[in-house]
């Protein structure tokens, strides 16, 4: 097969984890040695929490904001986590299919960094082309054939903290509930025309974005700056180098002047403040695809398994945790519901614990990368504490399961979220 020829993730996945066991692939900006050590911390669950410290911020933080974070972060519409802030799911009820900047979460390892655009370029390089390095500045992306794409970006740990508090199991990692992801129409230039104009060879295998906020310092150890390879095959699909967000230039804290999207994938695939790009000869590995972003524990391989790619199915209430309803009332439930694989195809939902379902009615038309409006009319009757839920289906057949599989790093969870409410 030619390193260019599309490979399916799943092949990909399996040949980059045989490599990793076997020493095979390259260590990129980081000794060997530390990444076994972030392996062997991953492989063992500690109590949620952040793991990255705050650095300088960009700006100093607004009244109701966070150091290291430029946009104001209100308590009705966001929860601050360490460097990060979930957007309260309550939040995006009324706001549309797109999901307005000011409501878009957070997820920094260090902080927002400062950056010139006029000054500001995107180096292309490594021993994958077949010239020498190649610079573009913002103008000269400006020139080149754009595209415009609805996706959604998602970190791979939302939904983290129901591992604790639905299933019981200690995981390690910010205490996300579902609002870490945001869904925006983003403008750019396909990563594979960049590619090709910098002069990518056949015998490229491996592309890693790099970004430009501090380098990341975990437990004595400097992982450096953030940055995920992509198989060659993803990065000349359907991956996007972003300038715009919503119609407008990407915010500071979500990527100016330049990010990747990569559609369906975890949201440490979308490299925010893209500073540069290389492109490898050989197998690359770096913190985010060795200890981080990997499933470890019971029914995984020591060393993890395969690098996470495409997200999970989802669902999520529009609504507060706790709200209260008046019984014999009706009102109208809303909700959204994604899957970074198979198309939404349905979506039920409960509102007596998971005892009798019924249809949500759909107001979006399934679209790959995006997420589903639904809502379902309800008039409770009895008092008292409810649980409500809501289960999605893709078009492969999948639905949410009651239980998601643990892993130490509460990746993934898929499972269906109980939401309690109160009928008074």
């Amino acid at each position: 097969m030619s390193p260019l020829s599309p490979v399916s993730e799943a092949a990909y996945d399996r040949i980059r984890l045989r490599q990793w066991s076997a020493g095979r692939a390259r260590s990129a900006g980081i000794d060997r040695r530390d990444l076994l050590r972030l392996v062997a911390a991953a492989s063992a669950a500690v109590p949620l929490a952040s793991v990255a410290a705050p650095a300088r911020a960009a700006a100093p933080a607004p009244a109701a904001g966070l150091p290291g974070v430029v946009k104001p972060l209100p308590p009705e519409l966001f929860t601050l986590r360490g460097t990060n802030a979930e957007t309260n799911f309550a939040a995006l009820k009324g706001t549309g299919l797109l999901t307005p900047a000011d409501r878009f979460f957070v997820r920094n390892h260090t902080a927002t960094p400062d950056i010139d655009r006029a000054t500001w370029k995107l180096t292309v390089w490594g021993d994958g082309l077949e010239g020498g390095p190649v610079d573009f500045t913002y103008a000269d992306l400006l020139r080149l054939p754009s595209v415009t794409r609805t996706a959604f970006v998602e970190c791979a740990g939302n939904g983290r903290s129901f591992f604790a508090s639905q299933q019981g199991q200690t995981v390690s990692g910010t205490a996300w509930t579902l609002g870490a992801i945001g869904t925006a129409r983003w403008r750019g230039v396909r990563l594979g025309d960049v590619l090709r104009r910098a002069g990518i060879g056949r015998h490229a295998v491996d592309v890693l974005p790099r970004g430009l906020d501090a380098e990341v310092v975990t437990d004595g150890v400097n992982l450096g700056r953030v940055r995920r390879p992509l198989p060659v095959a993803k990065a000349l699909d359907d991956v996007l180098l972003a300038y715009e967000m919503n119609g407008e230039p990407l915010p500071p804290d979500h990527g100016y002047p330049l990010r990747v999207i990569a559609p369906s994938w975890v949201g440490i695939a979308n490299i925010k403040w893209l500073g540069d790009i290389e492109v490898s000869a050989e197998p690359l590995l770096t913190p985010w695809n060795t200890g981080l972003y990997r499933l470890f524990g019971p029914g995984h391989p020591p060393e993890g398994s395969a690098p996470l790619t495409r997200q999970t199915l989802k669902s999520a209430f529009e609504l507060e945790r706790g709200a209260t309803f008046r019984a014999r009332r009706r009102t109208v439930l809303t909700g959204r519901s994604w899957s970074g694989g198979a198309l939404v195809r349905s979506v039920e939902v409960s509102t007596d614990g998971g005892h009798r379902w019924r249809p949500a009615r759909l107001h979006d038309v399934p679209w790959a990368g995006s997420w589903v409006r639904w809502s379902a009319d309800w008039v409770p009757v009895r008092t008292g504490p409810v649980e409500l839920l809501a289960r999605a289906t893709d078009r492969s057949g999948r639905t949410q399961p009651k239980v998601t599989a643990h892993n130490t790093q509460g990746y993934l969870f898929d499972a269906m979220v109980r939401h309690p409410v109160t009928v008074s």
